[in-house]
């Protein structure tokens, strides 16, 4: 049986709340036992409204934050319990790529040293080798060579966008998580962006975990969509399935907002409204956390939360996954 690139089983992130008096302990339960794989080559979309736990996933994979249970397994090596000369080569095979990459980049580094850093860090290369490794990634990402001795406030969006593309690239990792790495640019930058991204994981075989509220962006990039809410898995499919078929609610109402090409049939688009606020993670809704906001909630959605199997490799926790919100 074929390992996956990346498991991840029953992730879990909880922040510390400061303590107020008469309420004791309490905590932000960012992430609560998700769990998902993702194979070599692959991208997988993550979606969800803000505050849904979608960067947090992203952060405690890479040891950014700290997870508080669950395991991270990378290529079948468990990231969370790695420490020291182990830890260093599991990050080496992992990268993210931010949202501003303005704010991501140090002002006072030029695009070579920005590049250069990661080379230092993971002793990789030497001399001359070192500076034609920096010059074949400024070559990879669509850069010329004159760009090394730029600063970040004297590129484009898009330009800068590419040497964090670069500098996330220098380690040669497996698995490069992009958080957002689109949101900030132009949409015509955006889709050179992402093309450039999709050739760099045909060229390189890199998987992505792509994390993003931008629907439209993620059927683009995706093969699987994996659609969260307050912390929680609710519904994973493949691409296709997901955008054609959704079987949580949440999803349908989040599918229903995707605007569409044809005038005419946006006019025609009818829009799944929900109501209410989304509940506090410190203070969750039992059962389905969704509930309180379901259009299809039952009592049962207060008592348990099943995992619904719709088709292959199609699964929604829902107690009526597969049922249709009804627009009125």
């Amino acid at each position: 049986m074929t390992v996956p690139l990346l498991e991840v089983r029953d992730l879990q992130v909880r922040f510390p709340v400061p303590a107020t008096r008469g309420l004791g302990r309490q905590w932000v339960r960012a992430v609560e036992d998700v769990s998902f794989t993702l194979d070599r080559g692959e991208t997988l979309g993550l979606v969800g409204e803000s505050g849904s736990g979608k960067s947090t996933i992203g952060n405690a994979l890479l040891r950014l934050v700290t997870p508080t249970g669950g395991q991270v397994l990378l290529d079948g090596e468990d990231v969370l319990s790695a420490r020291g000369a182990r830890l260093r080569s599991l990050r080496r095979r992992t990268a993210m790529v931010f949202q501003d990459p303005l704010a991501s980049l140090d002002p006072r580094c030029t695009v070579a040293e920005t590049v250069r850093e990661p080379l230092e860090i993971h002793r990789l290369h030497r001399g001359a080798a070192r500076r034609r490794r920096i010059t074949e990634l400024m070559d990879l990402v669509g850069l010329p060579e004159r760009f090394l001795d730029h600063y970040p406030h004297e590129l484009s969006g898009g330009q800068r966008q590419r040497v964090s593309i670069a500098r996330a690239l220098a380690g040669e990792p497996s698995l490069v998580v992009l958080d957002e790495a689109t949101a900030s640019l132009d949409v015509s930058v955006q889709a050179q962006i992402m093309n450039l991204l999709r050739r760099l994981q045909d060229e390189l075989g890199l998987a992505y975990l792509f994390i993003s509220h931008d629907l439209a962006a993620v059927e683009h990039m995706s093969h699987r969509v994996q659609v969260m809410y307050l912390g929680r898995l609710m519904e994973l499919a493949g691409r296709e399935q997901i955008y054609a078929e959704p079987g949580h609610p949440y999803t349908q109402a989040l599918m229903s907002a995707i605007p569409k090409d044809d005038p005419i049939a946006e006019r025609q688009r009818r829009r799944i409204l929900l109501e209410g606020d989304i509940p506090s993670p410190v203070d969750p809704p039992s059962g389905c956390v969704f509930r309180t906001r379901c259009p299809l909630a039952v009592e049962e959605c207060a008592r348990h939360v099943p995992t619904v199997t719709l088709g292959p490799g199609h699964v929604s926790n829902c107690v009526r996954a597969g049922e249709q919100v009804q627009v009125g």
